[in-house]
Protein backbone atom coordinates (compact mmCIF):
# COMPACT_ATOMS: atom_id res chain seq x y z
CA UNK A 1 0.00 0.00 0.00
CA UNK A 2 2.79 2.66 0.59
CA UNK A 3 4.55 1.73 -2.31
CA UNK A 4 1.24 2.54 -4.38
CA UNK A 5 0.95 5.50 -2.56
CA UNK A 6 4.01 6.75 -3.28
CA UNK A 7 3.55 5.36 -6.93
CA UNK A 8 0.67 8.11 -7.09
CA UNK A 9 2.50 11.22 -5.43
CA UNK A 10 5.38 10.39 -7.54
CA UNK A 11 3.15 10.54 -10.94
CA UNK A 12 1.17 13.29 -10.12
CA UNK A 13 4.62 16.06 -9.19
CA UNK A 14 6.06 14.50 -12.79
CA UNK A 15 6.38 17.92 -14.62
CA UNK A 16 4.73 18.68 -17.92
CA UNK A 17 7.67 18.31 -19.82
CA UNK A 18 8.59 14.38 -19.07
CA UNK A 19 4.79 13.93 -19.42
CA UNK A 20 5.33 15.58 -22.96
CA UNK A 21 8.25 13.05 -23.36
CA UNK A 22 6.25 10.24 -22.35
CA UNK A 23 3.24 11.45 -24.87
CA UNK A 24 5.64 11.63 -27.97
CA UNK A 25 7.35 8.29 -26.97
CA UNK A 26 4.08 6.16 -26.40
CA UNK A 27 2.38 7.43 -29.48
CA UNK A 28 -0.03 5.05 -30.89
CA UNK A 29 0.27 3.97 -34.64
CA UNK A 30 -2.33 4.27 -37.37
CA UNK A 31 -2.70 1.02 -37.48
CA UNK A 32 -2.56 -0.84 -34.37
CA UNK A 33 -1.43 -4.35 -34.39
CA UNK A 34 -4.03 -6.75 -32.59
CA UNK A 35 -3.23 -7.03 -28.64
CA UNK A 36 -3.89 -10.29 -27.01
CA UNK A 37 -6.93 -11.18 -25.09
CA UNK A 38 -5.28 -11.56 -21.64
CA UNK A 39 -2.65 -9.27 -20.06
CA UNK A 40 -0.86 -10.65 -16.90
CA UNK A 41 0.58 -7.77 -15.01
CA UNK A 42 3.64 -7.32 -12.93
CA UNK A 43 5.18 -4.63 -10.55
CA UNK A 44 9.36 -3.59 -11.25
CA UNK A 45 11.00 -1.32 -9.23
CA UNK A 46 14.57 -0.17 -9.29
CA UNK A 47 17.11 2.82 -8.46
CA UNK A 48 17.97 5.72 -10.84
CA UNK A 49 21.72 6.97 -10.18
CA UNK A 50 24.08 9.55 -11.58
CA UNK A 51 26.59 8.58 -13.26
CA UNK A 52 28.60 11.51 -12.49
CA UNK A 53 28.88 10.96 -8.46
CA UNK A 54 26.63 8.30 -7.79
CA UNK A 55 24.14 10.25 -6.17
CA UNK A 56 20.09 8.72 -6.93
CA UNK A 57 18.42 10.69 -8.70
CA UNK A 58 14.59 12.15 -8.03
CA UNK A 59 12.03 13.38 -11.02
CA UNK A 60 13.50 10.48 -13.68
CA UNK A 61 10.28 9.61 -15.88
CA UNK A 62 10.27 5.81 -15.95
CA UNK A 63 7.52 4.11 -18.32
CA UNK A 64 7.26 0.89 -21.07
CA UNK A 65 7.20 1.75 -24.34
CA UNK A 66 3.63 0.91 -25.69
CA UNK A 67 2.07 1.43 -22.04
CA UNK A 68 -0.23 4.53 -20.50
CA UNK A 69 1.11 4.80 -17.21
CA UNK A 70 4.28 6.41 -16.10
CA UNK A 71 6.22 6.48 -12.95
CA UNK A 72 8.96 8.39 -11.38
CA UNK A 73 11.70 8.18 -9.41
CA UNK A 74 11.21 9.15 -5.47
CA UNK A 75 13.82 11.30 -3.28
CA UNK A 76 16.03 8.70 -3.15
CA UNK A 77 15.97 7.22 -6.66
CA UNK A 78 13.56 3.95 -6.33
CA UNK A 79 10.68 3.50 -8.87
CA UNK A 80 7.84 1.01 -8.53
CA UNK A 81 6.21 0.40 -12.15
CA UNK A 82 3.51 -1.72 -13.17
CA UNK A 83 4.39 -3.56 -16.53
CA UNK A 84 2.06 -6.05 -18.73
CA UNK A 85 3.37 -9.17 -20.54
CA UNK A 86 3.47 -7.48 -23.85
CA UNK A 87 5.98 -4.57 -22.87
CA UNK A 88 9.56 -4.84 -23.71
CA UNK A 89 11.69 -2.11 -23.10
CA UNK A 90 11.75 0.49 -20.23
CA UNK A 91 12.86 4.18 -20.78
CA UNK A 92 14.38 6.47 -18.58
CA UNK A 93 14.24 10.66 -19.02
CA UNK A 94 15.68 13.18 -17.38
CA UNK A 95 16.02 16.55 -18.61
CA UNK A 96 19.47 17.70 -18.62
CA UNK A 97 20.26 13.53 -18.93
CA UNK A 98 20.75 11.55 -21.68
CA UNK A 99 17.91 9.17 -22.03
CA UNK A 100 18.48 5.13 -20.88
CA UNK A 101 16.42 1.93 -22.30
CA UNK A 102 16.99 -1.46 -20.94
CA UNK A 103 15.11 -4.22 -22.29
CA UNK A 104 12.21 -6.29 -19.69
CA UNK A 105 13.24 -9.47 -19.15
CA UNK A 106 11.51 -11.93 -16.24
CA UNK A 107 13.49 -10.30 -13.60
CA UNK A 108 12.04 -7.10 -11.22
CA UNK A 109 15.04 -5.30 -10.57
CA UNK A 110 16.37 -2.77 -13.12
CA UNK A 111 18.95 0.16 -12.22
CA UNK A 112 19.33 2.67 -14.90
CA UNK A 113 22.71 4.68 -14.65
CA UNK A 114 22.05 8.32 -16.28
CA UNK A 115 25.19 10.19 -17.68
CA UNK A 116 24.67 14.17 -18.41
CA UNK A 117 23.90 15.46 -21.37
CA UNK A 118 27.19 17.52 -23.17
CA UNK A 119 26.04 21.19 -23.37
CA UNK A 120 28.33 23.15 -25.67
CA UNK A 121 30.00 25.74 -24.01
CA UNK A 122 28.29 29.65 -25.53
CA UNK A 123 30.50 30.69 -27.99
CA UNK A 124 29.91 34.40 -29.34
CA UNK A 125 31.85 34.90 -32.10
CA UNK A 126 29.61 34.94 -35.02
CA UNK A 127 26.96 36.67 -37.17
CA UNK A 128 24.09 37.77 -35.28
CA UNK A 129 20.89 39.50 -35.85
CA UNK A 130 19.10 42.04 -33.19
CA UNK A 131 15.49 43.15 -32.63
CA UNK A 132 15.15 46.24 -30.49
CA UNK A 133 11.29 46.59 -29.31
CA UNK A 134 11.04 50.09 -29.68
CA UNK A 135 7.64 50.51 -28.53
CA UNK A 136 4.38 47.90 -28.21
CA UNK A 137 4.45 46.84 -31.51
CA UNK A 138 7.20 48.53 -33.31
CA UNK A 139 10.29 46.00 -33.64
CA UNK A 140 13.55 47.27 -35.07
CA UNK A 141 16.30 44.80 -36.20
CA UNK A 142 20.11 44.85 -36.88
CA UNK A 143 22.86 42.81 -38.25
CA UNK A 144 26.35 42.88 -36.55
CA UNK A 145 29.13 40.27 -35.33
CA UNK A 146 31.32 39.43 -32.69
CA UNK A 147 35.08 38.72 -33.37
CA UNK A 148 38.30 38.05 -31.06
CA UNK A 149 40.56 40.62 -31.21
CA UNK A 150 43.91 41.75 -29.39
CA UNK A 151 44.51 39.42 -26.77
CA UNK A 152 41.75 36.92 -26.89
CA UNK A 153 39.85 39.76 -26.16
CA UNK A 154 36.10 40.26 -28.23
CA UNK A 155 34.57 43.29 -30.40
CA UNK A 156 31.67 43.93 -31.52
CA UNK A 157 30.95 45.45 -35.16
CA UNK A 158 28.09 47.04 -36.21
CA UNK A 159 26.51 46.96 -39.80
CA UNK A 160 24.64 49.49 -41.73
CA UNK A 161 24.92 49.39 -45.06
CA UNK A 162 28.68 49.33 -46.47
CA UNK A 163 29.78 50.12 -42.61
CA UNK A 164 31.15 48.18 -40.16
CA UNK A 165 31.26 50.24 -37.15
CA UNK A 166 33.57 49.16 -33.86
CA UNK A 167 30.65 49.22 -31.20
CA UNK A 168 33.30 48.30 -28.37
CA UNK A 169 34.70 45.99 -25.78
CA UNK A 170 33.02 42.61 -24.86
CA UNK A 171 32.96 41.02 -21.16
CA UNK A 172 31.28 37.45 -21.12
CA UNK A 173 30.37 35.50 -17.69
CA UNK A 174 29.13 32.05 -17.22
CA UNK A 175 25.79 33.58 -17.96
CA UNK A 176 25.53 36.54 -19.60
CA UNK A 177 27.21 39.01 -22.19
CA UNK A 178 27.83 42.78 -22.04
CA UNK A 179 28.77 45.02 -24.96
CA UNK A 180 29.77 48.65 -23.28
CA UNK A 181 29.27 50.76 -25.79
CA UNK A 182 31.59 53.60 -24.29
CA UNK A 183 31.56 56.14 -27.53
CA UNK A 184 28.23 56.61 -26.04
CA UNK A 185 28.54 55.54 -22.01
CA UNK A 186 25.89 52.53 -23.08
CA UNK A 187 25.91 48.88 -23.09
CA UNK A 188 23.91 45.89 -24.09
CA UNK A 189 23.38 43.66 -21.40
CA UNK A 190 22.11 40.29 -22.12
CA UNK A 191 21.45 37.18 -20.77
CA UNK A 192 22.74 33.74 -22.30
CA UNK A 193 19.72 32.13 -23.31
CA UNK A 194 21.01 28.77 -25.23
CA UNK A 195 22.68 29.94 -28.30
CA UNK A 196 20.86 32.98 -27.99
CA UNK A 197 20.57 36.08 -25.97
CA UNK A 198 17.85 38.16 -24.61
CA UNK A 199 18.39 41.89 -22.88
CA UNK A 200 18.32 45.59 -22.76
CA UNK A 201 19.76 48.82 -24.15
CA UNK A 202 20.81 50.95 -20.80
CA UNK A 203 23.10 53.74 -20.03
CA UNK A 204 26.01 52.63 -18.32
CA UNK A 205 25.58 54.28 -15.07
CA UNK A 206 22.29 53.27 -14.58
CA UNK A 207 19.97 56.35 -15.16
CA UNK A 208 17.08 56.45 -17.67
CA UNK A 209 14.45 53.60 -19.16
CA UNK A 210 16.28 50.45 -20.77
CA UNK A 211 15.21 49.02 -24.32
CA UNK A 212 14.12 45.76 -24.60
CA UNK A 213 16.37 43.55 -27.02
CA UNK A 214 16.74 39.97 -28.13
CA UNK A 215 19.03 38.96 -30.39
CA UNK A 216 19.63 35.52 -32.40
CA UNK A 217 22.94 33.60 -33.55
CA UNK A 218 23.83 32.87 -36.97
CA UNK A 219 21.06 35.03 -38.77
CA UNK A 220 22.20 37.18 -41.35
CA UNK A 221 19.16 39.21 -42.61
CA UNK A 222 18.01 42.43 -41.08
CA UNK A 223 14.51 42.18 -42.74
CA UNK A 224 13.16 39.20 -43.24
CA UNK A 225 12.58 38.90 -47.27
CA UNK A 226 8.93 37.30 -47.22
CA UNK A 227 9.15 37.65 -51.31
CA UNK A 228 7.08 40.68 -51.78
CA UNK A 229 8.13 42.37 -55.04
CA UNK A 230 8.59 46.15 -55.31
CA UNK A 231 6.42 48.12 -57.62
CA UNK A 232 9.14 50.15 -58.16
CA UNK A 233 12.61 51.64 -57.87
CA UNK A 234 12.97 54.73 -55.45
CA UNK A 235 16.22 54.93 -56.48
CA UNK A 236 17.52 58.70 -56.14
CA UNK A 237 17.68 61.99 -54.68
CA UNK A 238 14.53 63.86 -53.06
CA UNK A 239 13.28 67.31 -51.48
CA UNK A 240 12.49 66.16 -48.41
CA UNK A 241 10.17 68.14 -45.56
CA UNK A 242 10.35 66.75 -41.77
CA UNK A 243 7.18 67.63 -40.05
CA UNK A 244 6.91 68.79 -36.38
CA UNK A 245 4.15 68.90 -33.94
CA UNK A 246 4.14 72.50 -33.74
CA UNK A 247 3.74 72.87 -37.63
CA UNK A 248 7.71 74.13 -38.00
CA UNK A 249 8.79 72.16 -41.63
CA UNK A 250 12.55 71.44 -41.91
CA UNK A 251 13.98 70.58 -44.96
CA UNK A 252 16.44 67.65 -46.12
CA UNK A 253 17.95 65.91 -49.03
CA UNK A 254 17.02 62.34 -48.96
CA UNK A 255 19.48 59.93 -51.02
CA UNK A 256 18.22 56.37 -51.76
CA UNK A 257 19.93 53.64 -53.51
CA UNK A 258 17.73 50.59 -54.64
CA UNK A 259 18.66 47.00 -55.57
CA UNK A 260 16.09 44.57 -55.84
CA UNK A 261 14.15 44.62 -52.26
CA UNK A 262 17.65 45.85 -50.73
CA UNK A 263 17.51 49.87 -49.83
CA UNK A 264 20.35 51.92 -48.67
CA UNK A 265 19.72 55.95 -47.51
CA UNK A 266 20.30 58.36 -45.73
CA UNK A 267 18.77 62.01 -44.86
CA UNK A 268 20.78 65.42 -45.04
CA UNK A 269 19.97 67.79 -43.06
CA UNK A 270 21.36 71.68 -41.94
CA UNK A 271 21.86 70.10 -38.56
CA UNK A 272 24.12 66.30 -40.09
CA UNK A 273 23.10 63.27 -41.88
CA UNK A 274 21.54 60.14 -40.18
CA UNK A 275 24.56 58.52 -41.00
CA UNK A 276 24.04 54.85 -43.08
CA UNK A 277 20.73 53.32 -43.31
CA UNK A 278 19.61 49.83 -44.54
CA UNK A 279 16.77 48.32 -45.16
CA UNK A 280 14.00 46.59 -47.78
CA UNK A 281 11.41 47.35 -49.86
CA UNK A 282 8.05 45.53 -49.75
CA UNK A 283 5.49 46.51 -52.55
CA UNK A 284 5.01 50.40 -52.20
CA UNK A 285 6.42 50.42 -48.29
CA UNK A 286 10.06 50.86 -47.38
CA UNK A 287 11.63 50.19 -43.75
CA UNK A 288 15.20 51.69 -42.88
CA UNK A 289 17.01 51.26 -39.24
CA UNK A 290 20.85 52.10 -38.10
CA UNK A 291 22.65 51.20 -35.22
CA UNK A 292 25.89 52.21 -33.96
CA UNK A 293 25.88 52.47 -29.78
CA UNK A 294 23.34 55.31 -29.16
CA UNK A 295 19.93 54.29 -29.84
CA UNK A 296 18.39 52.75 -33.10
CA UNK A 297 17.25 54.48 -35.85
CA UNK A 298 14.15 53.48 -37.85
CA UNK A 299 12.37 54.92 -40.94
CA UNK A 300 9.16 53.91 -42.19
CA UNK A 301 7.28 55.10 -44.84
CA UNK A 302 5.48 54.18 -48.50
CA UNK A 303 5.98 55.37 -51.96
CA UNK A 304 3.96 56.24 -55.52
CA UNK A 305 5.27 55.32 -59.00
CA UNK A 306 5.57 59.07 -60.05
CA UNK A 307 8.72 59.71 -57.45
CA UNK A 308 6.24 60.90 -54.14
CA UNK A 309 7.17 59.53 -50.58
CA UNK A 310 5.48 59.99 -46.92
CA UNK A 311 6.89 58.06 -44.55
CA UNK A 312 7.47 58.27 -40.34
CA UNK A 313 11.12 58.31 -38.03
CA UNK A 314 9.89 56.01 -35.28
CA UNK A 315 11.12 56.84 -31.85
CA UNK A 316 10.51 55.31 -28.57
CA UNK A 317 8.40 58.29 -27.58
CA UNK A 318 7.10 59.47 -30.46
CA UNK A 319 7.77 60.26 -34.29
CA UNK A 320 8.36 62.82 -36.99
CA UNK A 321 6.76 62.59 -40.05
CA UNK A 322 8.05 63.48 -43.49
CA UNK A 323 7.59 64.08 -47.52
CA UNK A 324 9.14 64.33 -50.13
CA UNK A 325 9.21 64.06 -53.57
CA UNK A 326 11.67 62.84 -56.52
CA UNK A 327 14.02 65.92 -57.45
CA UNK A 328 17.61 65.41 -58.41
CA UNK A 329 18.60 69.08 -58.07
CA UNK A 330 17.14 69.16 -53.97
CA UNK A 331 19.65 70.82 -51.93
CA UNK A 332 20.15 72.15 -48.59
CA UNK A 333 21.01 75.87 -47.93
CA UNK A 334 24.58 76.54 -48.08
CA UNK A 335 25.73 75.36 -44.66
CA UNK A 336 28.96 78.05 -44.44
CA UNK A 337 26.22 80.85 -44.52
CA UNK A 338 24.31 79.48 -41.53
CA UNK A 339 26.88 80.45 -38.64
CA UNK A 340 28.82 83.24 -38.10
CA UNK A 341 30.31 86.23 -35.91
CA UNK A 342 28.34 88.64 -34.42
CA UNK A 343 28.76 92.50 -35.69
CA UNK A 344 31.49 93.60 -34.13
CA UNK A 345 33.56 90.70 -33.93
CA UNK A 346 36.10 89.87 -36.48
CA UNK A 347 37.56 87.43 -34.03
CA UNK A 348 37.03 83.99 -32.34
CA UNK A 349 38.02 82.68 -28.87
CA UNK A 350 37.16 80.97 -25.89
CA UNK A 351 38.78 79.86 -22.38
CA UNK A 352 38.25 76.51 -21.36
CA UNK A 353 39.81 73.67 -19.21
CA UNK A 354 41.51 70.27 -20.78
CA UNK A 355 40.47 66.91 -19.08
CA UNK A 356 43.64 67.70 -16.81
CA UNK A 357 41.54 71.27 -15.73
CA UNK A 358 44.13 73.49 -17.35
CA UNK A 359 42.52 76.09 -18.90
CA UNK A 360 43.21 76.69 -22.34
CA UNK A 361 42.30 79.72 -24.91
CA UNK A 362 43.62 80.48 -28.49
CA UNK A 363 46.06 82.89 -27.09
CA UNK A 364 48.15 80.10 -25.92
CA UNK A 365 51.43 80.26 -27.54
CA UNK A 366 51.25 77.21 -29.52
CA UNK A 367 48.52 78.63 -31.41
CA UNK A 368 50.10 82.21 -32.80
CA UNK A 369 50.96 82.53 -36.27
CA UNK A 370 49.27 79.12 -37.00
CA UNK A 371 45.97 78.13 -39.13
CA UNK A 372 43.85 76.95 -36.30
CA UNK A 373 40.33 74.85 -37.03
CA UNK A 374 37.79 74.52 -33.96
CA UNK A 375 35.33 72.17 -34.01
CA UNK A 376 32.10 72.36 -31.89
CA UNK A 377 31.11 68.86 -30.91
CA UNK A 378 30.17 66.14 -28.21
CA UNK A 379 31.48 62.36 -28.16
CA UNK A 380 27.50 61.30 -27.43
CA UNK A 381 26.85 62.83 -31.54
CA UNK A 382 27.40 60.18 -34.25
CA UNK A 383 27.86 62.96 -36.77
CA UNK A 384 30.81 64.24 -34.10
CA UNK A 385 32.28 60.66 -34.64
CA UNK A 386 31.96 60.42 -38.26
CA UNK A 387 33.86 64.11 -38.23
CA UNK A 388 36.38 62.88 -35.55
CA UNK A 389 37.09 59.61 -37.84
CA UNK A 390 38.32 62.13 -40.57
CA UNK A 391 40.31 64.91 -37.93
CA UNK A 392 42.35 62.45 -35.81
CA UNK A 393 44.21 61.07 -39.45
CA UNK A 394 43.96 64.22 -40.97
CA UNK A 395 46.33 66.10 -38.14
CA UNK A 396 48.68 63.20 -37.99
CA UNK A 397 49.60 63.84 -41.49
CA UNK A 398 49.21 67.55 -41.49
CA UNK A 399 50.12 69.04 -38.24
CA UNK A 400 53.66 69.77 -39.71
CA UNK A 401 52.80 72.53 -41.83
CA UNK A 402 51.65 75.14 -39.25
CA UNK A 403 48.23 73.64 -38.51
CA UNK A 404 46.24 73.25 -35.30
CA UNK A 405 42.74 71.71 -34.37
CA UNK A 406 41.11 72.13 -30.83
CA UNK A 407 38.47 70.29 -29.93
CA UNK A 408 35.48 72.32 -27.98
CA UNK A 409 33.56 68.98 -26.21
CA UNK A 410 29.74 69.84 -24.69
CA UNK A 411 28.63 66.51 -22.80
CA UNK A 412 25.63 64.82 -21.18
CA UNK A 413 26.98 65.81 -17.46
CA UNK A 414 29.28 68.33 -16.24
CA UNK A 415 30.73 66.16 -13.48
CA UNK A 416 34.79 65.97 -13.82
CA UNK A 417 35.14 62.29 -13.12
CA UNK A 418 32.60 61.58 -16.25
CA UNK A 419 33.70 64.63 -18.99
CA UNK A 420 37.12 62.85 -18.09
CA UNK A 421 36.13 59.11 -18.61
CA UNK A 422 34.24 59.93 -22.30
CA UNK A 423 37.22 62.30 -23.27
CA UNK A 424 39.77 59.65 -22.23
CA UNK A 425 38.19 57.37 -24.26
CA UNK A 426 37.51 59.02 -27.53
CA UNK A 427 40.89 59.57 -27.82
CA UNK A 428 42.04 56.56 -27.39
CA UNK A 429 39.67 55.02 -29.82
CA UNK A 430 40.64 57.26 -32.50
CA UNK A 431 44.01 57.94 -31.62
CA UNK A 432 43.90 61.91 -31.33
CA UNK A 433 46.63 63.80 -30.72
CA UNK A 434 45.44 67.25 -30.95
CA UNK A 435 43.61 69.52 -28.03
CA UNK A 436 40.29 68.91 -26.44
CA UNK A 437 38.85 71.18 -23.77
CA UNK A 438 35.42 71.00 -22.36
CA UNK A 439 32.90 73.61 -23.23
CA UNK A 440 29.66 72.11 -21.23
CA UNK A 441 26.73 70.55 -21.03
CA UNK A 442 25.23 69.54 -24.28
CA UNK A 443 22.44 72.40 -24.92
CA UNK A 444 22.58 74.73 -27.90
CA UNK A 445 21.45 77.64 -26.20
CA UNK A 446 23.66 76.73 -23.73
CA UNK A 447 26.57 76.68 -26.28
CA UNK A 448 25.55 80.00 -27.70
CA UNK A 449 25.66 81.49 -24.07
CA UNK A 450 29.66 80.11 -23.57
CA UNK A 451 30.29 81.41 -27.12
CA UNK A 452 29.00 84.78 -27.51
CA UNK A 453 30.80 86.00 -30.37
CA UNK A 454 28.68 83.81 -32.52
CA UNK A 455 25.60 84.30 -33.85
CA UNK A 456 23.31 81.57 -32.76
CA UNK A 457 24.54 77.53 -32.35
CA UNK A 458 22.48 75.35 -34.89
CA UNK A 459 24.05 71.89 -35.28
CA UNK A 460 26.52 69.27 -33.44
CA UNK A 461 29.78 69.70 -34.61
CA UNK A 462 30.29 72.93 -36.07
CA UNK A 463 33.69 74.07 -37.16
CA UNK A 464 35.11 77.10 -37.45
CA UNK A 465 38.56 77.98 -39.21
CA UNK A 466 40.85 80.41 -38.28
CA UNK A 467 43.91 82.31 -40.27
CA UNK A 468 47.24 82.88 -38.94
CA UNK A 469 45.77 86.03 -37.74
CA UNK A 470 43.19 84.53 -35.71
CA UNK A 471 40.75 85.92 -38.19
CA UNK A 472 37.90 83.60 -38.66
CA UNK A 473 37.87 82.36 -42.39
CA UNK A 474 34.88 80.61 -42.55
CA UNK A 475 32.39 78.73 -40.28
CA UNK A 476 30.71 75.32 -41.41
CA UNK A 477 27.47 74.30 -39.37
CA UNK A 478 26.72 70.51 -39.22
CA UNK A 479 28.58 67.92 -41.03
CA UNK A 480 28.18 65.74 -43.78
CA UNK A 481 29.90 62.38 -43.61
CA UNK A 482 30.73 59.45 -45.80
CA UNK A 483 27.35 57.73 -46.08
CA UNK A 484 26.35 60.70 -48.35
CA UNK A 485 28.60 59.84 -50.53
CA UNK A 486 29.59 62.39 -53.06
CA UNK A 487 28.27 65.11 -50.43
CA UNK A 488 30.97 63.83 -48.10
CA UNK A 489 33.57 64.22 -50.97
CA UNK A 490 33.11 67.37 -51.83
CA UNK A 491 33.40 68.39 -48.06
CA UNK A 492 36.34 66.22 -47.93
CA UNK A 493 37.61 68.56 -50.98
CA UNK A 494 36.62 72.36 -49.53
CA UNK A 495 38.11 71.23 -46.40
CA UNK A 496 41.62 70.86 -47.77
CA UNK A 497 41.59 73.94 -50.49
CA UNK A 498 40.14 76.17 -47.37
CA UNK A 499 42.94 75.39 -45.10
CA UNK A 500 45.80 75.13 -48.06
CA UNK A 501 44.41 78.53 -49.00
CA UNK A 502 44.74 79.68 -45.36
CA UNK A 503 48.50 78.67 -44.75
CA UNK A 504 49.63 79.88 -48.17
CA UNK A 505 48.36 83.77 -46.44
Amino acid sequence: MRNYLALILVFAGLTAQLKAQFAQATAQPAHPIAQPAQLTTRTISGLVTSQENGSPLEGVAVWAKGDTLPSGTQADGMYYLPVSNRDSVLVFSLEGFQPQEIRLTSAGEYNAVLRKRQVQPFNPIGNWRAVFQLKPGVEVPITFDIQTAAGDSLKAYFHNAEERFDGGRIRQTSDSLYIFLDQFDNELAFRIDGSDLTGVLKKQDGTGTPLPVTAQAGVNYRFRDEGVKPVGNISGTYDITFHSAGGKDEKAVGLFRQDGSTLKATFLRVTGDSRYLEGIVERDHFYLSSFIGSGPGYYTGTFTTDGQLKGEVVGGHGGQDFTGIHDEKASLPDAYTLTYLKPGYTSFDFRFPDVNGQFVTLQYKKFRNKVVIVTIGGTWCPNCVDETSFLSPWYAANKGRGVEIVSIQYERQTDTAFVRKVLSRQREKYNISYTQVFGGLADKQGVANSLPSLNAFLAFPTTIFIDKKGKVAKIHTGYSGPATGLYYQQFEKEFNDEVDELIKK
